[in-house]
């Protein structure tokens, strides 16, 4: 069973619906940790992977098969994913760039894999240290042996807006990627805002436009805060027909390979903008505690307004945290 079986409504065909029921993925422990140079002991990603899971979050992104001397921060992904149950890795991706890495990551448990690479060369470059041609020509390998050990792969393509070297990217470009034989087999395709560069107006002709083209595919919308659009972006990536969103703790994280990227949209904010049926107010406050003790530890801001504002001194309003 993969997350998509996760949500809490469904179309005949067990894929999630858009909508307030959409599947939330955080993303904290892979996305949201690379960029702050620190490694979490493997008990403490034990323990944010099964609060997390214990809260009714559908999905987590939980480590990465990057090599640990460019990305310190996911050194223990192989060891996290050993210490997690079956159960637990259903509901749990892990980003891969190579045939290889999904080999290794296979033999580890996962069974749910994000293959990454970005849609401008000059990212793809600095990120994986290939082209987008090339990385495309390995999609095959990777599709085949993602489906060999039971598992869903995803197409997450980075920069699908804006490149931090190259500057806008052609939507026809994704599409193409999108459409390209190659890539056939990938259950989901993800659109990611690297840069947090785009516009709701962007976003909802991006997303349209990959649903109308490929509507053979879930469609995965991987947005960042930088310039204070994640949750505009996020709804807008919803109504056009994405039916998971990506979120990170308190906002945390970014792309250590692209200059200008800094906070994915926080978790607690989408969740409070999207009201899926699972979050309440304690859900909230737990949440809130929770992002509250990890970004203490990491020495890194709280960049989510709604944990500002579970905070605030308003008790009469049931989302204000009064315990």
């Amino acid at each position: 069973m993969s997350a998509a079986a996760h949500s809490e409504s469904t179309r005949g065909d067990g894929r999630a619906t858009s909508g307030p029921d959409a599947i939330l993925r955080d993303v904290t422990l892979r996305d949201g940790l690379q960029l702050t140079g620190k490694v979490l002991p493997v008990e403490r990603k034990v323990e944010i992977v099964r609060r997390l899971l214990a809260l009714g979050v559908p999905a987590l992104e939980i480590g990465s098969m990057a090599r640990a001397d460019l990305v310190p921060p996911m050194a223990n992904t192989m060891e996290l994913i050993a210490a997690l149950t079956p159960q637990e890795l259903q509901r749990c991706w892990v980003w891969v760039a190579t045939p290889r890495h999904i080999e290794k990551a296979a033999a580890a448990g996962v069974r749910n894999f994000q293959y990454c690479f970005s849609a401008s060369d000059a990212h793809n470059k600095a990120n994986i240290g290939r082209s987008t041609e090339d990385s495309v020509a390995a999609m095959p390998d990777a599709v085949r042996l993602a489906e060999e050990a039971g598992g869903e792969i995803q197409l997450c393509l980075a920069t699908s807006f804006t490149c931090p070297f190259d500057g806008p990217v052609d939507p026809e470009r994704v599409l193409a990627i999108a459409n390209d034989p190659r890539t056939e087999g990938a259950a989901d395709i993800v659109i990611a805002d690297t840069l947090g560069q785009a516009h709701p107006t962007q976003v909802s002709a991006l997303i349209s436009a990959v649903r109308d083209r490929t509507p053979h595919r879930r469609i995965v919308f991987h947005g960042h805060d930088t310039w204070g659009m994640g949750v505009a972006n996020t709804l807008a990536a919803l109504q056009a027909g994405a039916t998971m969103v990506d979120g990170s703790l308190g906002g945390l994280g970014g792309c250590p390979f692209a200059p200008g990227a800094s906070g994915n949209t926080s978790t607690e904010d989408i969740l409070f903008a999207a009201r899926p049926t699972w979050f309440t107010p304690p859900v909230l406050a737990d949440l809130v505690t929770l992002t509250e003790a990890l970004l203490t530890e990491l020495a890194e801001p709280n960049r989510s307004r709604t944990a500002e504002g579970a905070r605030s001194k308003a008790p009469a309003f049931e989302w204000v945290i009064t315990r």
